[in-house]
């Protein structure tokens, strides 16, 4: 967490990471939230279902598991296809 917020980025992380503080953005807990923290949920929400989209296809795929190249290369067959996910989600959006 301490080298998210070195790097100056912000992570939107599941209610499992409440009080990590920082750089860490979580939803709100409770049933009974003012409409603002609702709002936030909501936003907090659709960004994260982005990334958890994209990697539930990796998983789909067992992408991690098939690949035979060096380590080096992996990060970057990985932000490959989550670029692809997101392009083909937006343009069918």
């Amino acid at each position: 967490m301490e080298a998210l917020a070195d790097a100056g980025l912000k992570c939107w992380a599941d209610k499992a990471y409440q009080g990590a503080g920082g750089s860490v953005r979580v939803p709100f807990r409770g049933r009974r939230l003012k409409r603002w923290k609702r709002r936030h949920n909501t936003t907090h929400a659709k960004i994260r279902c982005l990334g958890e989209r994209a990697m539930a296809t990796i998983k789909g795929w067992r992408l991690l598991r098939k690949l035979r190249c060096s380590t080096n290369r992996i990060t970057d067959v990985v932000k490959a296809v989550l670029v692809l996910h997101h392009a083909l989600h937006h343009a069918s959006a």
